[in-house]
Parts: structure tokens; C-alpha cells; sequence
């Protein structure tokens, strides 16, 4: 699979990955390898969850470098936790994502409030990487 830019992308790779496309070329070769996998298993998945890449890539695409780097951090943090904590976590974003979309929003805007004080209300609006919603490849990206 290898390093390509991405103008060496095949047509349906550019494609699928078309969100990524302004960031492709500042990616190290194995970042971009994943990628190309998914992209290449693209065609076999559900419509659903299709869907969910395409939201999850563009999702990324809209976050500025300082919140990317936010999210890789809170995604290093998850992985250390002990089992029983990454449960916790996956539950109440669950439980986050089950809350009516307005909650969400007056959550949200709380949130960066209650981070200068050194703690977090809510989830980020968007689900960081290690939201449990990613499938494992993309999972491994970010």
C-alpha cells in the first residue's frame, strides 16, 4: 500500500477519503496505509456504517490542530485507564449520546467553562477517537 500522495490515490480511494483530502500529504506512511485499508474495505461495508466513516472523516477534517492534538491526547489517556474505568467511560458516552440534542448543546457549551476549572461536564460534540464508535483501523489513526 505504501506512501502515496494523493494524487497517486486511485479514483474511488480519493473518494472515500475524500474529507482527509487536505491533510493527506502531511501523513506518515503508516497513518496513510490505514486508511487506504479502510478505504479499500469501504465498498463491503454497511450502508450505516459508511455513513459513520464519512462523519467521522469529516468530523476530524473540521477540527482546528490544537483540538486534533486534544483528542490524540484524550485518546492516549483512555488507553492507559485500567478496564473497569474505560467501561465507565464507554458508558456514559453512551449515555451522552442518548441525551436529546438540545441537552447536548447547553452541555456542550458548559463544557469549556468547566474545563478551566479542571474538569469537564460533557463529552466534546464531536466523539474524540477513542469513542468506542470507530471501527479498530480508524480507531488506531488519530
Amino acid at each position: 500500500m505504501g506512501s502515496p500522495s494523493w494524487s497517486q490515490l486511485t479514483p474511488q480511494e480519493r473518494q472515500v477519503l475524500a474529507p482527509l483530502a487536505s491533510d493527506w500529504d502531511q501523513w506518515d506512511a503508516q497513518r496513510k496505509q490505514k486508511w487506504r485499508g479502510i478505504a479499500q474495505r469501504y465498498p463491503k461495508m454497511a450502508p450505516e456504517e459508511q455513513q459513520r466513516i464519512q462523519q467521522q472523516m469529516r468530523s476530524w477534517a473540521s477540527l482546528t490542530p490544537q483540538q486534533r492534538a486534544a483528542a490524540r491526547e484524550r485518546y492516549k489517556n483512555l488507553r492507559q485507564l485500567p478496564p473497569d474505568k474505560k467501561e465507565e467511560v464507554r458508558q456514559r458516552w453512551q449515555e451522552y449520546q442518548n441525551l436529546p440534542p438540545e441537552q447536548k448543546r447547553e452541555l456542550a457549551a458548559r463544557a469549556p467553562q468547566a474545563a478551566q476549572g479542571g474538569r469537564t461536564l460533557a463529552p466534546p460534540m464531536t466523539p474524540p477517537p477513542q469513542a468506542g464508535s470507530m471501527p479498530q483501523d480508524a480507531k488506531r489513526t488519530h
